[in-house]
């Protein structure tokens, strides 16, 4: 094929409610290139099976199982190992793509020349209903940016690994994604955006509030102890990141 191959990696863990769909909207893709590398964190539920039926019918589809429950960071670099793409793309088990999201990603790359992209993505209720929140993807960002406004969802971002080189994921149990791209943009200058929701992001879980809290603890601790930034460049840009996360759910 013309098309370069594009490696998906999906961490999945318990994930038997959404799994399917997210399966599903990456057949869905209109971009026929790509490999779908399913890694079960030893899921206690039918997320095997789930995967082995779609494995039955589709060789683009692969299945690794780890041996012990080890978190979202190595399952995803057990995927990111195991993936023989030119392409690294990421989506998690509760997302959804829209069927142009790749063909549009790709080209975009590939004319530009960009080793690092994103998109929008909608935000979509737990029973899979669309809302009209958009978290909108600015033209590019750098890592400056990307402290003060972690806006790179997992799942829009597509690497090439042409351009940017092997990489993997930071070993922390939280944030390892937003670790990561700022990993890259120490040595890439930017990290660029398409405006176009090409993702629907699943709000999962009852407590939203809950979920707020999590993630400034998660964004603090990318800041101290992933990124070694000190106490007050620390307070700077959890400041502008408090303001974005806001203005993002309007």
């Amino acid at each position: 094929m013309n098309e370069p191959l594009v490696s998906i990696i999906t961490p999945v863990y318990n994930a038997e409610r959404f799994l399917e769909d997210t399966i599903k909207s990456v057949q869905k893709q209109s971009y026929k290139n790509w490999e779908l590398v399913l890694v079960d964190d030893c899921s206690k539920d039918s997320s095997s099976e789930i995967i082995e039926k779609f494995q039955n019918s589709d060789d683009r589809i692969r299945y690794i199982k780890l041996e012990k429950n080890s978190g979202a960071a190595i399952s995803r670099n057990t995927g990111i190992k195991n993936a023989n793409g030119r392409f690294i793309a990421f989506v998690d088990s509760d997302d959804l793509w829209e069927e142009t999201k790749l063909e549009k990603q790709i080209e975009y790359m590939l004319k530009e020349n960009i080793g690092f992209s994103f998109t929008s993505y909608r935000y979509m209720r737990e029973n899979g209903e669309k809302t009209n929140k958009v978290a909108k993807a600015p033209k590019k960002i750098d890592y400056e940016g990307l402290l003060k406004n972690t806006i790179i969802g997992c799942s829009t971002v597509v690497l090439d690994r042409k351009i940017i080189g092997d990489f993997e994921m930071p070993l922390v149990k939280r944030g390892q994604d937003t670790a990561t791209w700022l990993k890259i943009l120490r040595t890439e200058k930017y990290a660029y955006g398409i405006e176009e929701p090409l993702v629907n992001y699943r709000i999962v879980g009852n407590s939203l509030s809950s979920n707020k809290i999590k993630a400034l603890k998660r964004t603090w601790n990318t800041y101290r102890n992933v990124e070694g930034l000190g106490l007050f460049k620390s307070m700077y840009v959890f400041c502008f990141y408090v303001v974005n996360a806001i203005r993002k759910r309007l």
